[in-house]
């Protein structure tokens, strides 16, 4: 059996550009996992191996790869950045231990950074800071840090110091052994020197180990009075402090350095196994219930004693076949093992099992707890799919991932390509939760759904390339909504008598519109038996199923209550599918009635822009019918941000490297519906009826 207390799960997560992948790529190249590091900007980066990653320079998907550092397993996973795969971070946190977010040392905190961050503090995940490119132009540490207390509302513990800035960047301080790091310029990593503080600094690192001490023994009462009274804490206790707080997300020891020459990486993976959790030491994974997926007050304790539980939390198809990538929680898992899928039901016998290195493998015989691998051939597991032991079955809390705003038509070019598009399509759904394929009934089109135009374009990319599906595409389609604006009181009666017993329902009821985003909910106050209670349920579902097709334009409806006050029924002719036709009926004839209106989704949008071209982005934020809510000056440009909806957001990227001369970038994420203005509901309401028209 392996120490457990030796493993580390980590994931390494930040904004697009800020330096995950290369970061990934140096802790690989310390590690002797790989012996010549590749960069991302030659697309030669190993954990960036799909081709459109390496030809756009971007992260698409987690990767998985093991290194060993100071005897410690480290199973690492490199996240994208981009807005379009934040389902990619949020899984893979999910199943992660510790974190390091890495920050652009001139770009601060960004947009994606505070996402992620968002998602790290509700996994409760331990991390550490690393503030990267310092050799950049415009970096400064000390006002990196100072956004992190702002923006993100977190307690960074500064570790490390940088000596020199920008070009002259040579080193870091240790701020806990008060000594220097300084590398030399051959750019290899293992070629520093461990000196004294520069003289002008040393006043500066005695205060940040003053604040340091202070800030660590809070985690230990008797250190905390011992302190007090004058006595200094050692070395040992001190980390041991730092260990706690940072486990316990107190605090998040910050670091800085450069990546991509080499400098302050090893700080860092010491870093992660003094003070990041082992997977004995983070809260066990609680156990839900099948029917109602309450927690059932059990959890997923760690260790190889115990039961068998997995996680599946991606699933990924490469040449070798289908691969299924599991956290072992508990227990341990043999090759030929039987083992059963709680979702499902159905067991499964386990093949192959590998220990992946980006997309290479090394087979293995046995995992177990604390355990990241990936088996493959699994036939019906999806992500979210608990595997447990078939004696002991159980179900580990699932996850949720966020509902799609965008969408496009595509069907093939040729007959042959049918066929290979439906099969291709299965397989990408499986990997990509947030990914949603549909068949428009009428047209029988395919419609695919996804978080943003960059999401679609690189599943179309891969259509194309991996599958050989060439395809035409449609115009990008905004996902409205339709809801209600006045409160109504209706009844209807739903009657049919033709030979046998017949049909009869009669319903009263009162609609009136629901709080912002709480979607459709019904209510009863029938008294005195006028409606039995056992056709509830059919007048519920009556009136939920029509939800789907709004009364303007045939989008769903969103935020409508039902209240059923009163009704009638018959002791022979009434039954569940007379009630439901009946709500049906209501539906079509009340909601034209209370006021209904369209809705269109509204994103978060985080522009960045240099000074000179502030007044032209918001002046063009402001036509795209954009609301400015903020604006702050950074060093090297202006961030704005604004709600704007998606509908005006098409292309918006192109449009702004013009005003800006191509130094702007942006990011945005779905926010909030809104009422759409008349002229653009008329619109929108109009194609539907050509659409309606033509098929």
């Amino acid at each position: 059996m392996t120490d457990l207390s030796k493993y580390r799960n980590i994931g390494i997560f930040a904004h697009v550009d800020a330096g995950k992948t290369t970061s990934t790529e140096r802790i690989l190249k310390l590690t002797g996992k790989i012996h010549k590091t590749g960069e991302v900007h030659d697309g030669e980066s190993t954990t960036d191996f799909m081709e459109q990653e390496a030809e756009r320079g971007i992260t698409i998907q987690s990767a998985a790869t093991t290194c060993f550092w100071k005897d410690h397993r480290m199973n690492i996973i490199d996240t994208p950045g981009h807005v379009d795969f934040t389902v990619e971070v949020y899984r893979s946190l999910k199943v992660l231990d510790g974190g390091i977010g890495v920050f652009c040392g001139s770009g601060g905190v960004e947009p994606q950074s505070e996402t992620n961050w968002r998602y790290a503090t509700e996994s409760e995940v331990a991390r550490l800071i690393f503030v990267n490119k310092l050799d950049r132009m415009g970096a400064d540490f000390y006002r990196v840090v100072d956004q992190v207390k702002k923006v993100l509302g977190a307690n960074p513990l500064v570790m490390t110091l940088p000596i020199g800035i920008e070009d002259d960047f040579k080193g870091v301080v240790d701020v806990l052994s008060q000594k220097a790091y300084i590398w030399d310029d051959t750019g290899l990593p293992e070629n520093f020197e461990i000196v004294d503080i520069p003289e002008d600094m040393v006043d500066d690192a005695a205060a940040y180990r003053e604040e340091l001490i202070e800030t660590a023994v809070e985690q230990d009462d008797d250190l905390l009075e011992a302190y007090m009274e004058g006595e200094e804490p050692t070395i040992e206790d001190i980390k041991r402090c730092i260990r706690k707080g940072t486990r316990d997300l107190a605090f998040f020891p910050t670091y800085c350095g450069s990546a991509f020459k080499n400098k302050g990486i090893q700080l860092i993976l010491d870093a992660v196994v003094d003070y990041l959790p082992a997977p004995t030491e983070v809260d066990p994974q609680p156990l839900t219930d099948d029917e109602t997926g309450e927690p059932t007050g059990e959890v997923a304790t760690v260790s190889a004693e115990e039961p068998l539980r997995a996680l599946a939390f991606k699933i990924m198809d490469d040449r070798f076949g289908a691969l299924t990538f599991i956290r072992i929680y508990s227990g341990v898992l043999e090759k030929g093992m039987t083992i059963l899928n709680s979702y499902t039901g159905k067991t499964e016998r386990v093949g192959r099992m590998v220990e992946m290195h980006a997309d290479e493998r090394t087979e293995l015989d046995r995992a177990q707890a604390g355990d990241i691998i990936a088996v493959v051939g699994m036939k019906n597991v999806q992500t979210g799919h608990t595997l447990c032991d078939p004696n002991n079955p159980c179900t580990l809390e699932p996850m949720i991932f966020p509902e799609p705003v965008i969408s496009i038509a595509v069907s093939p070019k040729d007959k042959g390509s049918t066929e290979k598009m439906g099969v291709a399509i299965g397989k990408m759904v499986a990997e990509d939760p947030s990914f949603v394929v549909e068949t428009d009934e009428d047209s029988g089109e395919t419609i695919l759904k996804g978080m943003g135009e960059l999401h679609l374009d690189i599943k179309v990319d891969i259509l194309k390339r991996t599958y050989g599906v060439e395809l035409e595409v449609g115009e990008p389609q905004v996902a409205y909504r339709e809801t209600i604006t006045q409160p109504l009181e209706d009844s209807y009666t739903h009657k049919k008598q033709s030979g046998g017993s017949g049909q009869f329902g009669k319903i009263d009821y009162r609609i009136r519109p629901n709080e912002p985003g709480t979607g459709f909910t019904f209510e009863s106050t029938v008294v005195g038996g006028n409606v039995p209670k056992e056709f509830f349920p059919a007048i519920e579902k009556g009136f939920k199923n029509m939800m789907d097709e709004g009364p303007l334009a045939g989008f769903p409806m969103l935020d409508v209550h039902v209240e059923l006050y009163d009704g009638g029924y018959h002791a022979v002719d009434s039954s569940a599918v007379a009630f439901e036709i009946a709500a049906k009926g209501a539906y079509r004839q009340s909601m034209p009635k209370a006021g209904p209106q369209l809705i269109e989704p509204i994103m978060k949008v985080d522009v960045f822009t240099p000074e000179d071209n502030v007044g032209d982005v918001i002046g063009d934020l402001n036509r795209r019918r954009g609301m400015i809510k903020d604006q702050e000056a950074g060093t090297t440009g202006v961030r704005i941000k604004a709600d704007v909806p998606l509908s005006e957001m098409f292309g918006y990227i192109g449009h702004l490297r013009t005003i800006t001369s191509g130094r702007g970038q942006f990011s945005m994420e779905f926010s909030h519906y809104l009422p759409c203005p008349q002229t653009v509901a008329e619109k929108v309401i109009e194609e539907a009826k050509e659409r309606k028209a033509a098929k």
